[in-house]
């Protein structure tokens, strides 16, 4: 079933005469939570290896036991049987827990012992606005996520999505994986508030600097 249908309005979807359910696909899976500009999707993409690693694949990925409602919280979630498969590219966020993801082998272990920087960062990503923690190689600046790259999704970690005022992400999940198609604006950000930090008066006392690290 083309992806297309998310586009439909909410009458034509309820509408809609849900298809049988078929068998469910075999091999790993992994729970998720996708959000689109108007739908809520929850249930199990069949992926193996890594969630991130398979988003980034840019290719159709099989999902089963799914269930949809509308993001601004006007219905319940209820069981979409029809849909069997879903586009990466539909996909603005993806809010999925490290418990979900499989463990790192013992190359990733290493890549990533790579030493990276922290970034508190509200992430624009329209309806969407998230905060979190983005992890980034010496000479990276967060403003660089809005560049295209190989990368298709960036992982944010303690991170809260919200639509408006409204937390649309579960904050014990603290995992979303944000597509960089979609980012329309990158702002570094104190988490306790998710504003702008405030300069303190008076002259630094010295050390490094954000600014400083990512040159």
């Amino acid at each position: 079933m083309p992806f297309g249908f998310l586009k439909r309005n909410k009458d034509d979807a309820a509408a809609a005469k849900p298809k049988a359910p078929t068998a469910r696909p075999g091999g790993p899976s992994t729970a998720f939570e996708g959000l689109t500009e108007e739908w809520r999707l929850v249930g199990r993409m069949h992926v193996k290896g890594r969630l991130t690693d398979a988003l980034n694949k840019r290719e159709s990925i099989t999902i089963s036991e799914v269930n949809w409602a509308p993001i601004d919280g006007s219905g319940q979630l209820e069981p979409a049987p029809g849909l069997k498969a879903i586009d990466p590219y539909d996909l603005i966020l993806v809010v999925a827990g490290e418990s979900d993801l499989p463990p790192l082998t013992e190359a990733e272990r290493n890549a990533h012992k790579v030493h990276k920087i922290d970034y508190d960062v509200a992430l624009e990503a329209p309806p969407f606005r998230v905060i979190g923690t983005v992890h980034l190689y010496p000479g990276s600046d967060p403003d660089r996520l809005l560049d295209r790259a190989t990368e298709m999704f960036v992982p944010v970690t303690d991170a809260i999505a919200y639509l408006g005022d409204t937390t649309v992400s579960d904050p014990e999940v603290g995992v979303v994986l944000v597509n960089r198609f979609y980012l329309r604006g990158v702002e570094q950000v104190d988490k306790r508030t998710g504003l702008k930090p405030q300069k303190l008066p008076g002259a630094p006392l010295g050390g490094t600097s954000w600014q400083d690290r990512s040159r």
